[in-house]
C-alpha cells in the first residue's frame, strides 16, 4: 500500500496555477486546499478557477477545498513618481486624503486614520521591515512627519506595518465585506480573516456569513499581530481554525520570537481541537529553483513536528516557476516525518460535561485505542463533520475515514490532518452500513484482510444523531 500523507497542503492560486492542466498536476501531487488571495484577486479569474477546481473534483474524485483569504486592513504606501531611495536621518511626510504620486519628501498612505492614531516615537516599517521610520509628529488631520532610521529603496504600493500603533481601523474593511460576499456567493469552503486582533473581528465576519449563507462557512483567524497573540484564548473560542502567518508576524514582532510563538499557537489550537495552518516562506527558493534549501526542508518538517494540520505555499505556487514540483517536494517531506514518535500531542481527555461530552469522549478513546491495537483506520459517519475535527485533533496513527451524505462538508474536511472524506448516502441498518463503508475503505486501498478497524456511529443510524457507539472489527475479507 502506498504511503499516504496525513498533513495537508494549502496552495495559493495565481498566474502560475491558472490552467486546468497545472491544477490537475498539483492535485495529483498532493494539494488538499487551494487558497484565493483576495489581496490580488480579479473576480472573473477567481470564478473561473473555482469552477475549474470543482470540475476537477467531480471528474477525478478529488475533494479539494477552496479557502478565501480576505486581505484585512493591509496598509500600503501609494504609487511613487520616480525611483526613490531614502537615507538615515532624512525626513518624510506620510499623507492621507486624496491620492497623489509619492516623492522623496512626501508619500501617500492608504490608512486614512493614521494621523489620528500615530504618536511620536512609534515605528513605521515598510516592505517587510526593510525600511524603518520613526514618527516625529502628526497634525492629527492628514499628515505624519517621520524620520528615516533604516534607509533603502522606497517602492510603490509596499506594505506598511505599525507595530507600536494602536490601529482604530476595523479588521473587516469595505473591500473585505465585498470579497466575503463574493466568496459566500461562490460557496467557498473556508474563509480566512487577516490581521485579526480581537474576537470581535471574527464575530463581525461570522454575522456577515450567517446573514448571507444558509450553510455554515468555517472561519480561520490569521495570527499576524502582537495583539492576536495576547488575545489568543478569546480568538480561539470564536474561530474554526487558525493560521500562523509568519510574514507580517515576523515584522510586527522581532523575528527571533516567531519560532516559539509558532509552537505556542500550534499547542493552543491543538488544545482547542481546531486545525492550524503554518504559512509564509516555507519553500521560498522554489519560486525560481527546482530544489529547496536544507533550512526550508527543516522548516516544513519542524512545522509538522510542532503539530500543524496543514502547511501553506504562497508565491511558490501563485507566481513560481515550479508549482507542481514544489507540491511533490513538500509531500515527500510530510510523508517522511509525520508519523515520528517525536511528535507529541497534548493528551488531555475531554472533561467538561457538555451535550457533546459523549461524542468527544468516544473520539478521544477511539484515537487512543487505534494506537493501542494498531488499527489501520478509524471510520466515522457524520452529518456535521464534528467527529472528524475531534478525531483528527487526537492525531491517531491510523487513517481517519469519514463518510457523509452532506456534500458541503466533503471538501471542508480536506483541511483536517489525516482525514479522508467519502460521499455516502445509504443509511440502512447499522450492520449493513458498517459493512458498506468497510467495503468502500477496502476498495480505496485503506484496508486489507487482517487489518483492525474502529468504526464510530450514531445509533440508530437513520436518525443521524451524535456519535454514541464504538465498534472494533477485524477485516476478514476485502472485496476485489
Amino acid at each position: 500500500m502506498p504511503i499516504r500523507k496525513k498533513t495537508k497542503i494549502v496552495a495559493t492560486l495565481g498566474p502560475a496555477s491558472s490552467t486546468k492542466e497545472v491544477l490537475k498536476g498539483m492535485l495529483d501531487e498532493g494539494v488538499d486546499v487551494f487558497r484565493i488571495n483576495f489581496s490580488h484577486a480579479d473576480y472573473n479569474d477567481v470564478a473561473e478557477r473555482i469552477q475549474m477546481i470543482r470540475d476537477l473534483n467531480k471528474e477525478f474524485g478529488y475533494n479539494c477545498a477552496i479557502l478565501g483569504d480576505l486581505q484585512g486592513p493591509k496598509l500600503r504606501v501609494g504609487v511613487m513618481k520616480e525611483e526613490v531611495v531614502v537615507h538615515p536621518g532624512d525626513e518624510i511626510i506620510f499623507a492621507t486624503g486624496e491620492r497623489f504620486e509619492g516623492t522623496k519628501e512626501r508619500v501617500y498612505m492608504t490608512y486614512d486614520r493614521f494621523p489620528q492614531d500615530a504618536k511620536p516615537g512609534e515605528r513605521i516599517l515598510l516592505d517587510d521591515g526593510k525600511l524603518i521610520f520613526e514618527v516625529v509628529s502628526s497634525d492629527k488631520i492628514s499628515e505624519v512627519k517621520a524620520k528615516v532610521i533604516q534607509g533603502g529603496p522606497l517602492k510603490s504600493k509596499k506594505g506598511v506595518n505599525l507595530p507600536n500603533t494602536n490601529i482604530s481601523q476595523p479588521a473587516l474593511t469595505e473591500k473585505d465585506i465585498e470579497d466575503a460576499l463574493f466568496a459566500i456567493k461562490h460557496q467557498v469552503d473556508w474563509i480566512a480573516l487577516s490581521f485579526v486582533r480581537h474576537a470581535e473581528d471574527l464575530m463581525q465576519l461570522r454575522d456577515l456569513i450567517k446573514e448571507h449563507s444558509e450553510e455554515k462557512i468555517p472561519i480561520i483567524a490569521k495570527i499576524e499581530k502582537p495583539e492576536a497573540v495576547e488575545n489568543i484564548d478569546k480568538i480561539v473560542a470564536h474561530c474554526d481554525g487558525i493560521m500562523v502567518a509568519r510574514g507580517d508576524l515576523g515584522v510586527e514582532i522581532p523575528a527571533e520570537e516567531v519560532p516559539l510563538i509558532q509552537k505556542q499557537l500550534v499547542l493552543r489550537a491543538k488544545k482547542a481541537r481546531i486545525p492550524v495552518i503554518i504559512a509564509t516562506q516555507m519553500m521560498e527558493t522554489m519560486i525560481s529553483s527546482l530544489t529547496p534549501t536544507r533550512a526550508e526542508v527543516n522548516d516544513v518538517a519542524n512545522s509538522v513536528m510542532d503539530g500543524a494540520d496543514a502547511v501553506m505555499l504562497s508565491g511558490e505556487t501563485s507566481v513560481g516557476q515550479y508549482p507542481i514540483q514544489v507540491i511533490r517536494q513538500m509531500a515527500n517531506i510530510l510523508k517522511r516525518v509525520e508519523d515520528s514518535p517525536l511528535i507529541q500531542v497534548p493528551q488531555l481527555p475531554p472533561h467538561i460535561r457538555t451535550n457533546r461530552y459523549i461524542t468527544k469522549s468516544i473520539c478521544y478513546h477511539a484515537a487512543n485505542m487505534a494506537n493501542e491495537i494498531n488499527a489501520k483506520a478509524i471510520s466515522t459517519l457524520t452529518n456535521s463533520g464534528y467527529t472528524a475535527f475531534q478525531i483528527s485533533a487526537w492525531r491517531p496513527l491510523s487513517h481517519i475515514l469519514v463518510f457523509t451524505s452532506n456534500k458541503r462538508i466533503l471538501t471542508q474536511l480536506s483541511l483536517l490532518w489525516g482525514v479522508k472524506a467519502f460521499y455516502y448516502d445509504r443509511f440502512v441498518s447499522t450492520d449493513e452500513t458498517i459493512e458498506d463503508v468497510n467495503n468502500i475503505s477496502c476498495k480505496m486501498g485503506y484496508l486489507e484482510e487482517g487489518d483492525m478497524l474502529i468504526s464510530l456511529a450514531a445509533m440508530p443510524i437513520q436518525s443521524k444523531g451524535m456519535v454514541n457507539t464504538l465498534r472494533v472489527t477485524e477485516i476478514t475479507s476485502c472485496p476485489i
